[in-house]
């Protein structure tokens, strides 16, 4: 840029996507200015302290730690993780405990293959299939380098071959939902583990790609957990120049005619700008920071139709235990019903966070609980008082300690209550819709939402953010940052690629 004046660049939102729009900007150039409404950047990736013990509300895996792969290079240039990075020694995805048998998705494919024929060998040939298109699924790329309307042919070709069998799941399960796969196998515990992870509705080729993430070595989870990993990304884009504002609030986006020119603050600063990147919810941009009638159709329909879209988020409750505990990764298992909201539950999940030895005092480990909520469990936990709020959360949450203390008697008198969180939550420290933690759910019924992070008839606005396209996550909010800059460069007639190295 030599001695221009900069361009200023003002980001709405130091999540993840934030952060990755930050950075991106300033190695383009530009003067990024981040204003977060939290006293720490990080958004959802966060983790917090109570009585000495982290409680992590994120990274149950990271997409993209596969060296040599785009996403990886990628997380790289952030500094969220590099070649000398340590991730956590897990043998599997999790564990289904139904009717006596405990059925495991194990890191090793083989291992899963063999010990779940054994298990149901009448299910032989739908094990054997699934465990096929798992393999597959590592082909499952998500493009980072450029956003899909700037790619030419020979990108689409280069992506394409990236891809390989990945469009055999698509082709085969885009219509199979988790549900619909449970079905295809005889085992009752078999179905248990198709539909314990991911909530019915969801499209069974996400739980090929997960579990093909982490089989693969593409989906290991940093050691230190989720805020480690964010303020590491924020170090990283406050050494390149760019000025990160906590406890900052944005209340409106300033619109002069048909272009955007900067910010309001709740404190009524005002600050100008020549583009402006949101990386909110879009339920918050779109009748919050500016009018509703700017929201997409799609999206206003998405909005509308809570059936064909629908979210999740979760009621989530963080216990201490013994390091004794053995019980390892994440377990699923029935347990008394018990009444969430208007809802009864009847299942449940433990995850055992002992992997990481920095989450607790020595001789100790963090277990955590999550029970996926709604719109209607949203609604339920909105709509209490504040007294009645906390009341109902502790309720909830000494029930769920007997249950576990109960599928888990070696914790009888070795259990300690740290905190719990519900949908709300989410929505207060982020302003997620109806306390969604990902973007819309993945559905066979309806059509995949992807933004093009621009508004019709609105210059000088991007998007970015996991809401750009389902489901959401943290790679969809880290290239969603990068792409942003990259359409305020093509807007500049400047080289899109003029941050990479």
């Amino acid at each position: 840029m030599g001695s221009e004046i900069k361009k200023k660049i003002v980001i709405i939102g130091g999540g993840i996507s934030g952060l990755s729009a930050g950075i991106f900007a300033q190695l383009a150039g530009f003067e990024a200015h981040i204003y977060e409404k939290n006293a720490l950047p990080g958004g959802e990736c966060m983790s917090w302290n109570r009585n000495g013990y982290q409680i992590d509300n994120c990274i149950h895996w990271l997409t993209g730690t596969k060296k040599g792969t785009d996403l990886y290079n990628t997380w790289k240039t952030v500094g969220a993780i590099d070649d000398d990075t340590q991730y956590a020694d897990t043998k599997r995805f999790y564990a289904s405990r139904f009717e006596g048998q405990e059925l495991s998705l194990w890191k090793d494919l083989d291992r899963t293959q063999e010990e779940l024929i054994k298990a149901s060998p009448e299910d032989e040939e739908e094990i054997r299939r699934f465990i096929q298109y798992v393999t597959y699924a590592r082909g499952c790329v998500v493009p980072s380098k450029k956003p899909l309307e700037m790619m030419n042919i020979k990108d689409y070709i280069e992506l394409g071959r990236e891809m390989g069998d990945m469009t055999k799941v698509i082709k085969d399960f885009g219509k199979v939902d988790c549900a619909a796969l449970g079905e295809r196998f005889k085992s009752p515990a078999m179905r248990k583990l198709m539909t314990d992870y991911l909530p019915a509705e969801y499209t069974s080729y996400s739980l090929m790609v997960s579990y093909a993430s982490i089989s693969g070595g593409n989906g290991d989870i940093p050691l230190g957990g989720s805020l480690a990993m964010s303020l590491r990304i924020a170090a990283r884009f406050k050494e390149l120049g760019g000025t990160l504002h906590t406890n900052a609030p944005v209340v409106r986006i300033l619109v002069e005619g048909r272009r955007c020119t900067g910010i309001e603050l709740e404190d009524g600063g005002v600050i100008g700008s020549d583009y402006v990147i949101s990386t909110v919810d879009m339920s918050f941009l779109f009748g919050k920071l500016i009018d509703a009638g700017y929201m997409p159709k799609e999206y206003r329909k998405a909005y509308e139709d809570r059936k064909g879209y629908p979210i999740t988020s979760g009621f989530q409750a963080a216990f201490a235990v013994d390091d004794t505990f053995r019980v390892e990764d994440t377990v699923f298992f029935d347990c008394d019903r018990l009444r969430v909201g208007d809802r009864y539950i009847s299942r449940m999940s433990m995850k055992n966070y002992g992997y990481d030895p920095s989450f607790a005092p020595e001789g100790r480990t963090v277990i955590q609980v999550n029970l996926v909520q709604t719109d209607e469990d949203y609604r339920f936990w909105a709509g209490l008082s504040g007294e009645e709020y906390k009341q109902k959360k502790l309720e909830t949450a000494i029930e769920l300690e007997k249950r576990l203390v109960a599928e888990f008697p070696e914790l009888e008198g070795n259990i300690e209550f740290l905190d719990c969180w519900t949908p709300v939550t989410y929505n207060r420290f982020c302003n997620a819709y109806h306390g969604s933690y990902m973007g819309f759910v993945t559905t066979t019924a309806v059509k995949q939402l992807t933004s093009k992070g621009v508004i019709k008839g609105l210059d000088g606005l991007y998007i970015a953010g996991q809401w750009t396209m389902n489901p959401g996550g943290l790679p969809i909010a880290l290239v969603s940052g990068k792409f942003a800059v990259q359409r305020i460069l093509k807007k500049e007639k400047r080289n899109i690629l003029d941050f990479c190295s």
